[in-house]
């Protein structure tokens, strides 16, 4: 072989190495592009919004997700749960939401569902009392640590705090409010988007 040819294939064989060499550069520059779209776990906790698909949520059946690292319960009302409310209006501290709207209730769920629509509950799982997590308690009559006229609800462990099917507390019990109500979307029938409304705010 000539000299000629060996310093050709030297090349060729440098050639070849370097764009090989390129080639894993750019896809890992490409990988680390693409990772910086993604939302990272830091900015979920700070409260990007949650999409939620509700479509085998059967009605009874209640569902956590995590917002904020906060638990938010996606309840579907059975129609006699709505139909308790009426029955718990006079027994409840707050019945039209009215205690710090801004905190607990956006404007739109002003009102005896406390709620978007009436068979969809939204709430937050975390009592207004001291940040105990309430037990869900959905089957009325007497229970331990339930009165004998219970409609269902939840009831908080720690210092018996009641809530009714809206999330809305009995009067004269240690919790302050009722159970927050976070900013929520209905993208269709079947999809939820938790911590954003249609006026963009969350």
């Amino acid at each position: 072989m000539s000299n000629e040819k060996q310093v050709d294939s030297g090349r060729r064989g440098l050639l070849v190495a370097t764009c090989a060499a390129g080639s894993v550069v750019g896809l890992a520059t490409a990988g680390a592009l693409v990772s910086t779209f993604q939302p990272s776990e830091r900015a979920k906790a700070a409260g990007a919004p949650v999409e939620v698909d509700i479509s085998t949520l059967q009605p009874g059946e209640m569902r956590t997700v995590e917002w904020r690292g906060k638990p938010v319960w996606i309840l579907k009302r059975t129609p006699e749960m709505v139909a308790s409310l009426k029955k718990t209006d006079g027994k409840v501290a707050d019945a039209n939401s009215e205690r710090n709207p801004a905190e607990f209730t956006p404007q739109y769920c002003m009102n005896e569902w406390r709620s978007i629509k009436p068979e969809i509950l939204v709430a937050v799982g975390i009592c207004t009392h001291l940040g105990c997590s309430p037990s869900s308690k959905f089957t009325p009559g007497p229970q331990p640590s339930l009165p004998d006229d219970w409609e269902g609800g939840f009831l908080c462990p720690c210092h018996g705090s009641t809530f009714d099917m809206a999330g809305r507390v009995y009067k004269n019990k240690p919790a302050p409010d009722n159970l927050q109500v976070p900013r929520h979307m209905y993208l269709s029938d079947t999809t939820l988007v938790i911590g954003k409304d249609e006026k963009g705010e969350a």
